[in-house]
């Protein structure tokens, strides 16, 4: 590898060229190659020519006129680049070059090798870096796939990092905020439960057992609630009984078992009731005595006869 590139100054390598005013504003994907393999950028000043390699006219005009007729139409991209390197090491390689008069594999073994830097032990994974925007529902678009990315951040430009094997999103200030394993497909969603709000974990997650084992930690009452919420039909009320759970989160769980007995105890222990219940505060209310079974109330403390007796002055019925 070179140890010194320089290059014109070509929008994929060079956002912003030197001036008076500031430096060369390299591009962050060719900055990272730069990085990969160890060369150094000096861009070339605007306006002079005479800094750029003479390689730039007579190489890419040798290439066109030599090579590129001795593609068929329709080649590949691999077996064009085949097919360069068998050129390359036969007739570009082997040729009187017209400045140096000698052969340009020649000159390479002799002079130019020693000065190049090996190449790196890893190979490249080139990147696209990209501006996007982090959606409501907790995920950034690219190539028609979804990445999910921390809720704090949702309305932010984030900056992306597409590479071939995984995807990065940074903050604003280049903070790593998430890392994904690249879509093969376009549509597919990929998704982190870390970065979405606690409740719509909780509704992506939930399952009609662990709702139900949820609900009996808390106690009998909302165990209850729970259950006929769960074995309602026709209407899947899954959805009602985690909203139910959650009110545990506001109210505490201890309040909500309360709620749920005095509902149950005036039967109305739906989710509007609950509600009310709590915010009212009458969970902590005292609830009513049961009433008697009906054969009980017929039950006197003393005896008919007794009473009768008292009324008619001590008279006895025959």
């Amino acid at each position: 590898m070179p140890k010194r590139l320089v290059i014109d100054n070509l929008k994929p390598a060079i956002l912003q060229a030197y001036s008076r005013d500031h430096e060369a504003e390299v591009q962050r994907a060719y900055g990272e190659c730069a990085e990969h393999y160890g060369f150094l950028i000096d861009p070339c000043l605007p306006a002079t020519p005479r800094h750029k390699g003479k390689v730039e006219k007579g190489g890419v005009g040798y290439v066109q006129s030599s090579f590129m007729p001795l593609l068929p139409a329709g080649t590949t991209l691999p077996d064009a680049n085949q097919r360069v390197r068998q050129w390359l090491l036969t007739k570009a390689g082997l040729r009187d070059h017209g400045t140096t008069h000698e052969a340009p594999l020649a000159r390479f073994e002799k002079v130019e090798r020693a000065q190049l830097l090996p190449l790196p032990a890893t190979p490249y994974d080139p990147a696209v870096w990209k501006q996007v925007k982090l959606h409501r529902d907790g995920h950034v678009v690219f190539e028609k796939s979804f990445y999910s990315a921390p809720s704090r951040l949702v309305g932010q430009t984030l900056w992306l990092r597409a590479g071939l094997r995984e995807v990065r999103l940074f903050a604003g200030d280049f903070t790593l905020v998430a890392t994904h394993t690249r879509a093969r497909a376009p549509g597919q969603r990929l998704t982190q439960l870390d970065h979405l709000p606690p409740e719509k974990v909780r509704g992506l997650t939930a399952t009609r057992p662990t709702c139900q084992a949820q609900a009996d930690t808390i106690g009998p009452a909302t165990a209850q609630v729970v259950a006929e919420l769960l074995a309602s039909r026709p209407v899947d009320r899954l959805r009602t009984a985690l909203r139910v759970l959650a009110l545990a989160d506001t109210y505490t769980p201890a309040r909500l078992e309360a709620a749920c007995a005095r509902g149950l105890a005036f039967g109305e222990a739906g989710l509007p009731a609950l509600r009310r219940i709590l915010a009212t505060g009458l969970d902590d209310c005292v609830l009513p005595r049961p009433a008697a079974p009906a054969d009980e109330a017929l039950i006197f403390a003393r005896p008919p006869l007794e009473l009768a007796e008292a009324i008619l002055g001590g008279a006895t019925w025959n």
